[in-house]
């Protein structure tokens, strides 16, 4: 099943909607754009039974790079972006954990741990 992306939104809301696609089109990007500027200003950004996008600080650490293992790499802090899903999202994601489990490639929960 291929991804989702913003053109499959962006047909899918105009079709739904009645509305012309570059009108959905500018509506969907300038929310990501909203999204973005508040993550940017360190201000989390919540959506109601979706899930809340929230900047969290990476601490510097002391990595090794595989290849050369004596050698230790300084790794500085970062900001990163996490991303914690909405109660409704939970529920229906949680779903697929039944489909998942019965097909006959899906990893066992003893090759994750």
């Amino acid at each position: 099943m291929p991804n989702l992306t913003k053109r499959d939104l962006v047909v899918r809301i105009a079709q739904e909607t009645g509305k012309v696609q570059q009108e959905v089109h500018q509506i969907i990007q300038k929310t990501l754009d909203y999204i973005i500027e508040a993550l940017a200003s360190e201000r989390d950004v919540e959506l109601r039974n979706f899930g809340v996008f929230e900047v969290k600080l990476r601490k510097a650490r002391v990595g090794r790079n595989p290849n050369r293992p004596e050698t230790d790499v300084p790794i500085p802090p970062r900001a990163v972006v996490k991303f914690k899903a909405g109660k409704e999202m939970k529920a229906r994601v949680m779903r697929l954990s039944g489909r998942l489990s019965d097909k006959p490639d899906a990893p066992s929960a003893a090759q994750d741990a």
